[in-house]
């Protein structure tokens, strides 16, 4: 009996210290990798699925903007302006958490969705928040769900701006959008090898 409680014990201690690290979040080693990504963080993977179940938007889409946004980091902002080149001033906007969401769109989308409570810094509300507003945009502006370079311009200026075509205007944020659709390509490449893998389940995974 000895032996068998010895063999259970540090079997369970794992289980409860997993689930713990799991809430704790910080940012994956190796971001330009999904894989790597969801392999660290189980729970993100079933975030981004659920995101996909709901609003249609592709996982390799959804991840790619939190990469562009945030690299992964929950309380990520704008860098602080400067006064006098020596001190600090005042964030450029209130852009702030994994999906760099404003205040006015972030509190849209809890009254639009009821999603009271939503936190910007917790990966799950903050992909749900991308998910449902590439939903819109899909819905507003035509814009593919799979076209991670259009609603990445359409999320940067807005439905209204998107329409207006501000962007053509914005060079860089072309660029940015670019990059975004190479990271959203690359992201696909890398899914498509891990997710049969993914599927089996986190405790599959990690003890079987």
């Amino acid at each position: 009996m000895l032996d068998g409680l010895m063999f259970r014990l540090p079997l369970f201690l794992l289980i409860g210290i997993s689930l713990i690290l799991a809430g704790c979040s910080s940012q994956p080693k190796n971001i330009n990798n999904v894989c790597s990504i969801f392999d660290e963080n189980y729970d993100w993977y079933e975030a981004a699925v659920d995101v996909q179940k709901k609003w249609g938007v592709p996982i390799h889409v959804t991840m790619a903007f939190i990469h562009q946004e945030s690299k992964f980091v929950s309380d990520a902002q704008p860098p602080r302006t400067t006064f006098l080149w020596i001190f600090p001033g005042p964030r450029p906007s209130s852009a702030y958490g994994y999906a760099q969401a404003l205040d006015e769109t972030w509190d849209h989308y809890i009254s639009s969705t009821k999603n009271y409570g939503a936190d910007r810094d917790d990966f799950d509300d903050a992909v749900d928040f991308i998910g449902w507003y590439n939903f819109t945009s899909h819905k507003r502006n035509g814009i593919s769900k799979w076209n991670a370079k259009h609603l990445y311009l359409a999320y940067h200026e807005g439905h209204g701006g998107y329409s207006r075509r501000t962007y053509n205007q914005k060079k860089w944020l072309l660029k940015v959008s670019d990059k975004v659709q190479r990271r959203a390509s690359q992201y696909l490449r890398q899914y498509k090898t891990c997710k049969a893998d993914l599927e089996r389940g986190w405790f599959s995974r990690t003890f079987l």
